[in-house]
Parts: C-alpha cells; structure tokens; sequence
C-alpha cells in the first residue's frame, strides 16, 4: 500500500522585506519549508522571529516579497488579494485566538458563514444548515447550536470557531493561539480536540508561543530573527491518551 503522503505546504527561499532602503527590514529571510497532509505542526518564536509574518503567507493574507509558496499544488506566490480571497475561503480554515465570532448571532449561522462567502458553491444553499449542524456536533456543542456568542464559555466558543473552519472542508487548518484566551482546562479541551481532528487525518498549522500546546504537535519549527532556528519532532503518540472528548 502507497502511504506517501502529499505536500501541502511548500515554500521556497520565503522572503518578506518591510519598507524601503535603510528603512527596510527584513522579517522572513529566505525560508524552506514543507507540511505533509496530515500533518500537525507547531511554529514557534520570540517576538520578532518573524512567526507572525510567516503564518500570514502561509494563510493566504499576504505574500512574499521573493520566494514561492505552493498551497496544494498552486503556485499562490503572486496572486491578487482577490484571487487570495478564493484561495483563504475554500482551501485554510482558520482558528484565532479571540474567536472572531459574530455577536448577536447563534453558533448554527456563525458556522454557516464561510458558506454565505464560498463563491464555488461546492454545497448548495439548502444543506447549509445540516452540514452547520453536522459540523456543531462534531465539536461536541450539538446542544448549543441556538446560543450566541455571550451565552458561551471561552472553550465553547473556540469550539464553535473549530466547527467554522472545519465547514467548507479545507486542505489545512490554521490555528493562531488557539488556547491563548482560555484557562488550562479549556485550553487542554481544545488540544484534545485537535488532536483529534488529526487523527482523522487533518493537517494543521498553529502558531504559539506556548511550549505545552507545541508538545501535541508532530513537529516544531522554531523561527529566529527571520530564519528556521530549529526542528524540533515530537515522541510519537505524545498524548495519544488524551484523544477522547
């Protein structure tokens, strides 16, 4: 059996320079890397190290000043922020930090939101709501589907912005912090949770700062003043106990 896996991720001598002349300055400096699919891994960095700029690029909301990026398979080096657009609304999933959920409006048509923008139309208007809801139950809040934003925990929230991300079925998952707002509890629920969605074959991107969320992942990239500092790999099956939610 072939259990080779594709590459989603690709750049190529990544580049990002900020300003011009003696004002410039360098935050990404000739960056390598590679992501399988499946994969499930952490970037950390000092303040500085140029993680911010690096998931940015790798999210489709910017793009390099020289280097290539490939995202399964297109060359998105060099596209239009429009173009850019299509790209971050079919293909990332994104999780933030702070949910970036809309208030005033209940988990169901938070999560359908990704649909409303989807210019492909991949699921017809009238499975919008039963895919919302299939997704809602994934994350475990199949009880709080009509709640708004207000009405949830900090972990239920993240929850629903998990289900948001996981709805138009996107090659990666990008996750910026997506324990920094949450107690040890919640943020452990989280982890768990996106441990699972990797075990099911997710790939996945979080950015951190925190070493504890950095051990579920696979593999560390450490990023210093623009470079790849270190890889660190992961023990295999670290947390393997904890999948259950």
């Amino acid at each position: 059996m072939n259990t080779t896996r594709s590459t989603v991720i690709a750049t190529r001598e990544l580049t990002k320079t900020y300003g011009m002349g003696e004002a410039s300055v360098i935050a990404l400096d000739h960056v390598s890397l590679e992501v399988k699919s499946g994969e499930m891994v952490a970037i950390m960095g000092p303040s500085g190290s140029g993680k911010s700029t690096l998931m940015n690029i790798l999210g489709c909301l910017s793009t390099p000043t020289s280097g290539e990026y490939v995202l399964d398979g297109e060359d998105v080096s060099n596209l239009d922020k429009i173009q850019l657009a299509a790209i971050r609304n079919t293909k990332i999933g994104y999780i933030f930090q702070s949910y970036n959920l809309l208030p005033r409006t209940t988990a169901l048509r938070n999560v359908i939101l990704p649909l409303v923008y989807d210019r492909t139309r991949k699921h017809p208007r009238e499975k919008w709501e039963e895919l919302a809801e299939q997704m809602l139950e994934a994350v475990g809040l199949g009880d709080r589907m009509d709640h708004q934003p207000q009405e949830l925990s900090g972990g239920q929230q993240q929850r629903v912005a998990i289900a948001r991300a996981l709805i138009t079925d996107p090659v990666m998952i990008i996750a910026d912090e997506p324990t920094g707002n949450l107690d040890s509890h919640s943020g452990e629920e989280i982890m768990k949770l996106l441990l699972k969605l990797h075990d099911q074959g997710a790939t996945i991107v979080i950015v951190t700062h925190d070493p504890v969320v950095a051990q579920y992942t696979e593999r560390v990239i450490h990023l210093r003043d623009g470079h790849i500092d270190t890889v660190v790999h992961n023990a295999k099956n670290l947390h393997k106990e904890s999948t259950a939610i």
